[in-house]
């Protein structure tokens, strides 16, 4: 019987330690999202968080200082300063007035740092207005 209770502590001990990992790894990686303008409602508290911020790219607010990038995500009247200083890339659809995410932290100074950016341009995969073309699939090549 004393063997199975090593058996049994063992077992505990490892089941503990998985479930201890998983929940660390949940509250890392939990971000709120946000759209620029709901940034103000915010508590202290939450603003400290890791948090995803969506919005439109202000057009020529883009500014490339080496390795970062600057610009402002507008939405409505709201406006928030981004700085990205992430190690990927940034999409090849971000550009002036395209939908984006910004991931990452709010400073004390009022400035995003963004980890990650996620952009998206609707009005490259949408029909242009009145017109109404064949879905993408079927259309004929050029080549």
């Amino acid at each position: 019987m004393h063997t199975y209770a090593k058996f049994a502590l063992l077992i505990v001990l490892i089941v503990g330690t998985l479930v201890w990992l998983a929940v660390g790894g949940v509250n890392e990686t939990k971000t709120y999202y946000k759209t620029v303008a709901e940034l103000e409602t915010l508590s202290p508290d939450a603003k400290v968080k890791r948090l995803r911020v969506a919005g439109d790219v202000k057009p020529g607010s883009i500014l490339r200082k080496g390795k970062e990038v600057e610009f402002l995500l507008a939405e409505e009247t709201k406006q928030l300063k981004v700085v990205y200083e992430g190690t990927e890339p940034l999409p090849d659809t971000f550009r002036d007035s395209a939908q984006a995410v910004a991931d990452g932290k709010l400073g004390p100074d009022g400035v995003f740092h963004a980890s990650r950016i996620q952009a998206k341009c609707a009005s490259k995969y949408e029909a242009k207005p009145g017109q109404q073309g064949p879905p993408v699939y079927q259309q004929k090549s050029a080549f």
